[in-house]
């Protein structure tokens, strides 16, 4: 018998002030048998570092034809993709030729520094490609946020993201590796 996902509710309220972006999101977070709560809570940032409208979860996981969350336009063509962790170099580029912008995020420390230093130099001829890092410390910080239903505040500025439940903030500075160019 198949195991089901775990369903999680986030109400997040964002205010980036680098982006001018002030809004109050509903999320329902599916969580993967074998997601484990760190991914998840990093999808959760994800969406909190692009916030918008159009940006939506995917089956993630579950289906290799999806990213972990993409963003369309009003008339259907993929804006954003973004991928968490270490993805193969042949998936980024082929996500590089259907989106605008491809977003990697990677988060595993010492895995995700040595997937940057074999594959940065291919992939930084992908002008349409934007890689950040997370510290593993403050990844690990964001997982004790985990409740089943989560009520948080993020805050983005400077580069600086704050993300917090009323109880307890956790800082992260995410670190650009790739920066895109804008077509």
């Amino acid at each position: 018998m198949a195991l089901k996902a775990t369903v999680f509710k986030a109400q997040v309220q964002i205010s980036d002030l680098d982006r001018h972006y002030y809004e109050s999101h509903t999320l329902t977070l599916a969580r993967h048998p074998s997601e484990t709560d760190t991914r998840m809570m990093v999808r959760l940032l994800a969406f909190c570092l692009f916030a918008d409208a159009q940006l939506s979860f995917t089956k993630g996981l579950s289906t290799d034809e999806e990213p972990d969350l993409w963003q369309h336009s009003l008339s259907g063509e993929i804006e954003r993709w973004i991928e968490l962790g270490q993805p193969d170099e042949r998936r980024v580029r082929q996500a590089c030729g259907r989106a605008r912008e491809v977003v990697v995020i990677n988060y595993a420390g010492r895995a995700a520094q040595l997937w940057w230093q074999q594959h940065g130099a291919n992939l930084g001829r992908l002008r349409n490609l934007r890689v950040l890092n997370l510290d593993a410390t403050e990844v690990q910080a964001l997982t004790e946020l985990v409740e089943r239903s989560m009520e948080l505040q993020c805050t983005l500025d400077g580069g600086q993201v704050w993300i917090g439940n009323g109880r307890s903030t956790v800082e992260l500075t995410p670190t650009i590796r790739q920066a895109s160019v804008k077509r």
